[in-house]
């Protein structure tokens, strides 16, 4: 095809794809493509996903044929399946795999646990656990942690207090992961009295909070326009001398952008080289966001040159704000556009779009 000159297109070349992982020539497939595009031509996503597709459905047809040599695979080896599904968002085959595994352990049940979490199956994710404990396999603090997490992300906080407290019934332990996890979950359920008030315990549950949990706090606090009591835990935070990193004070930064102190949030931001902090690109959009909608351009001006000189530049990924703030994004970008600035990749395009 290719000595004739026909340039073959990515619905050509998906279907040669398809058809060595048809005849379980995944390896074939595999170094067809790294050929076609080492050649030049264009493979899209659909070619990728077949081959990982064929490459699963090996790894189960080796699991078959081991099996039926009276090779009996042990908990590792299903562990390990159970994990690599999971991870491509296979759910459907991990639990395939628990129920082929005679004996499966906590680690094989916390990553299905773990991927029905990542699916939004909070409830499912919830009957594995129980179905954990019914077979004898008692859950640890991993395992505790993945489901607490699950139901946190789904705004069931409760949820995940009340396996909290079944930990402590059964004798575990609660790490640091736990108590940042749950302050979150209370944060992102609305309830920040009672995210506070948990913070407040950690000590008396013999648990150091760590700087995660620190900024946890201080986001949830920011978010939920409580900026006063963010500041009263950051100055704690410098009287304790911690180890504050950038993302702490971009926190507190944003934080005061977002309830009108921009000259608070300037004067934090210029106090960083003093400090012996160096901002990042995330500091460096949001104290620019902030000055874009006071529109101070000479100050824009200062912080595009300073970034520049060092080192960084802004992208489509960092034009776009937390929770995607579209909004500054596309003040910013025009305001950078109309200063003469060029943002790489696709910046100008982006304002198109917006």
């Amino acid at each position: 095809m290719l000595k004739l000159g026909f340039e073959p297109d990515s619905v050509t070349l998906g279907s040669l794809v398809k058809g060595f992982c048809r005849k379980n020539m995944a390896n074939e497939a595999v170094y067809f493509v790294e050929k076609m595009v080492e050649f030049g031509y264009k493979v899209d996503f659909a070619a990728y996903n077949t081959i990982i597709d064929s490459l699963w459905s090996d790894a189960v047809r080796l699991l078959s044929e081991i099996i039926k040599k009276n090779i009996s695979p042990n908990v590792i080896t299903y562990s390990a399946l159970v994990d690599a599904f999971v991870k491509n968002g296979k759910v459907l085959e991990a639990k395939e795999m628990i129920r082929m595994c005679i004996d499966p352990d906590v680690v094989t049940y916390s990553s299905l646990i773990n991927g029905l979490c990542m699916q939004g199956r909070i409830d499912e994710a919830s009957e594995m656990f129980d179905l954990m404990v019914s077979k004898g396999c008692f859950p640890d603090v991993v395992s505790y942690n993945t489901l607490i997490n699950g139901f946190c992300k789904s705004k069931r906080a409760e949820d995940g207090m009340r396996l909290f407290r079944e930990m402590s019934q059964r004798g575990l332990v609660s790490n640091t992961v736990t108590y940042n996890t749950l302050i979150q979950g209370f944060f992102q359920a609305g309830d920040v009295d009672m995210a506070h008030e948990f913070f407040g315990q950690i000590d008396s549950f013999g648990v150091s909070p760590d700087i995660w949990t620190y900024n946890i706090l201080l986001v949830g606090l920011c978010d939920n326009g409580e900026l006063e009591k963010a500041l009263v835990i950051f100055e704690d935070m410098q009287k304790r001398e911690m180890d504050l990193d950038i993302v702490t004070y971009t926190i507190i930064i944003r934080g005061m952008c977002e309830t009108g102190k921009v000259e608070d949030a300037w004067g934090l931001f210029c106090s960083l080289s003093v400090k012996g902090v160096k901002p990042d690109v995330v500091a460096y959009i949001t104290i620019m966001s902030c000055l874009c909608r006071k529109g101070l351009h000479r100050e824009i001006d200062e912080l595009y040159t300073k970034m520049k000189g060092d080192g960084l530049m802004l992208n489509d990924g960092t034009l776009c704000l937390r929770d995607g703030d579209i909004t500054v994004s596309a003040e910013l970008i025009n305001e950078m556009l109309s200063h003469g600035y060029a943002p790489s990749g696709g910046g100008k395009k982006a304002v198109s779009l917006l």
